[in-house]
């Protein structure tokens, strides 16, 4: 009754709002927050554009007692623009859009399947090319909650800049984000960032904190510019310590004729005496001098350390979640990995005649280490060779192409075309499999394997369309995968011997309906075909749409959406999850059903100050199941409501 009352609530509101403040003008799309500005960086500005400093401080006001300082004097860049010399300066987000899915899953659009909780293992629903193609770790169920240094914004502020995040999503599931940066000279800028999760259990929590999550992570960085302008370094370190307190998953019915799928707080689970942690740590490096015009030498340095550790009481009821097989201890578990890797990149780089060029050479060394490995740690050097070729042909107009050699064996060539109207994208690559897959000695599991490399084709094409008030991006994304390595349904590392095609055809439609409601939808269909096509688990369809109203209220002193989330993922036999090595693996026995989910939302800002209410799963119960799954034996949100709210300090 209390749901019927907050749609038919929702629907009223939608409506009076439409008709109450359907007189008032809306403001042109700025893009603030996400657009390119034009603002030179501190120390290229115009004199006059500095305020003049009393006493050792910035004043806050100027004589008409406007506020000086804001979103446009607290800019921020990213190194990869710095190193293709196109350096833009973004002003500070203070959009409304997707600002109330704030955790990293809904975040992305819900393209991750995770365990039905914040912080949880999570690995795309769609097959993505990886970044890198030599050695990884294979560890990379918590990549989504952790900052890349080489991809984390650096600052140029003209006064002290905070920002402060706090979310308490329902069933105290609470993260919170602190930032702060300032100027210690016009060239010279230091910041850190504070990142906490302490996200309670959905399943069966033993008290108020008995959390499924806990972590804490944090990031000290700076970037600085010689007087003329030749020299630029950009640094950064940071440290993620992320808990998760493992639960296996809800006991299935015909195990327990006593366990239910849908009780959520009462469910019964397989493990209580479980943790995996992930303990991360890294050292970023990027400075560049100008030899002269259009030559520049760049050098790039990165030290990173990822400690896995998964934790079980063999002696309580944990046991009967794991298979028989004990190799190392038959009390305890304990599977620990360590991956540790340093990398130097040197290159010169430059603009010539509106090109942009870069040639490189890279030297990789690391290893992966484990007290049980026979040899105790596996070593691995790599040598790279690569380049860049940008042409910007005019402001909508440009072609790309870059390519790296591992030396041998491995490669990547990727080609990027840009027009006003189409976009078109190809990747060849031939990558390797990470360290786990070819290596793994654990408690439950072991194996050694000698996997040829991957290989994979990949075309991508958009459409641009924009009419008055529509904007349509009509895509396509064709794959050939060949020797790919998964985990199987015995749960080991296994290459696959045929090749497999994935064919995706998609829609993002922008739609204006009146004056001031959007209609904003993705859609994706996907066909996968081949001799390895069944080692692709994806749903045939994945649709995402939000509807909302978008408009300023109250004479413009507050900015207001409102609105429902409606996503949708046909049914699939979903990859299971081992926590004792955090991997997802084939079954096909467990088949993750179809069912939409429909969250509403109040998105609001004052001044600078962004608020949000988001009542999530609204038609729980208004179904012909009971919930619905995200991975076999884990259910997703039941309904309950989020709160959250970001601000800005600027002084």
């Amino acid at each position: 009754m209390i749901r019927k009352g907050l749609v038919f609530g929702f629907l009223f509101a939608m409506l009076a709002a439409q008709s109450l403040f359907a007189q008032r003008p809306i403001p042109q799309n700025t893009n603030t927050g996400v657009g390119q500005t034009n603002r030179p960086l501190r120390g290229e500005a115009d004199p006059g554009e500095e305020e003049e400093v009393t006493d050792g401080r910035k004043p806050l006001l100027d004589d008409s007692t406007r506020q000086v300082y804001g979103p446009k004097t607290s800019l921020f860049y990213f190194e990869k623009d710095l190193k293709r010399n196109r350096l833009q300066l973004y002003e500070q987000d203070t959009s409304l859009t997707n600002f109330h899915n704030y955790d990293p899953v809904a975040k992305g659009g819900w393209k991750y399947q995770d365990l039905g909780n914040i912080g949880s293992n999570a690995k795309p629903v769609f097959y993505e090319i990886p970044e890198t193609i030599g050695l990884r770790s294979g560890f990379q169920g918590y990549d989504l909650y952790y900052q890349d240094p080489a991809k984390r914004r650096y600052f140029d502020t003209k006064s002290p800049f905070t920002e402060m995040s706090a979310f308490f999503g329902g069933g105290n599931r609470n993260m919170l984000d602190i930032a702060f940066s300032r100027n210690v000279t016009p060239k010279w800028n230091l910041g850190f960032e504070l990142h906490t999760e302490r996200v309670r259990k959905t399943l069966n929590p033993v008290d108020r904190d008995d959390h499924m999550t806990e972590q804490n992570a944090y990031t000290f960085h700076t970037n600085y510019r010689s007087e003329n302008g030749k020299y630029w370094a950009l640094g950064a370190f940071s440290r993620m310590r992320h808990v998760v307190y493992e639960i296996g998953g809800i006991i299935p019915p015909d195990v327990d004729p006593t366990s239910l799928y849908f009780t959520y707080e009462d469910a019964k689970v397989w493990l209580h005496n479980s943790r995996a942690r992930d303990l991360r740590q890294d050292y970023h490096v990027y400075h560049e001098y100008k030899l002269g015009n259009g030559l520049q030498i760049y050098h790039t340095l990165d030290n990173k350390n990822q400690n896995v550790v998964f934790e079980s009481d063999l002696t309580t009821s944990d046991s009967s979640f794991f298979n028989q097989e004990r190799y190392n201890s038959l009390d305890t578990t304990r599977n620990e990995s360590d991956f540790a890797e340093w990398k130097n990149e040197l290159g010169i780089k430059g603009s010539y005649k509106g090109f942009y060029y870069n040639a490189f050479t890279r030297i990789r060394n690391g290893r992966m280490e484990s007290p049980f490995f026979p040899d105790k740690k596996e070593s691995f050097n790599e040598v790279y060779i690569g380049g860049e070729l940008i042409g910007k042909i005019s402001e909508k107009w440009s072609l790309s192409a870059d390519g790296e050699y591992l030396i041998p064996g491995a490669f990547r060539l990727h080609g990027l075309f840009v027009s006003p109207w189409l976009e078109l994208e190809y990747t060849k690559a031939v990558y390797k499999p990470t360290s786990q897959q070819q290596i793994y000695y654990g408690n439950h599991y072991l194996w050694e394997n000698d996997f040829d490399n991957i290989g994979v084709d990949q075309l991508k094409g958009r459409i641009k369309l924009d009419f008055n008030k529509i904007s349509l991006r009509p895509n396509l994304t064709i794959s050939r995968v060949n020797n790919y390595v998964f985990f199987n349904e015995e749960k080991i590392a296994t290459q696959a011997s045929g090749q497999a095609f994935l064919l995706m055809p998609g829609l993002i439609a922008n739609i204006q309906v009146g004056k001031k409601l959007r209609w904003d939808s993705e859609v994706i269909f996907t066909e996968v075909s081949g001799d390895g096509s069944d080692n692709f688990r994806i749903p045939q369809l994945y649709a995402n749409t939000r509807f909302y109203f978008d408009s300023p209220m109250f004479n413009e002193n507050v900015f207001v959406q409102l609105g429902i989330d409606l996503r949708y993922k046909s049914s699939y036999y979903a990859d299971a999850y081992n926590p004792s090595f955090q991997q997802f693996y084939l079954q096909n026995t467990f088949e993750v059903y179809a069912y939409p989910v429909a969250d509403i939302f109040l998105d609001f800002r004052i001044n600078r100050t962004r608020v949000l209410f988001k009542y999530n799963h609204l038609n729980a119960g208004m179904m012909s199941r009971e919930g619905y799954f995200v991975t076999p034996d884990y259910t997703g949100y039941r309904s309950f409501l989020d709160l959250g709210i970001t601000w800005y300090l600027f002084d």
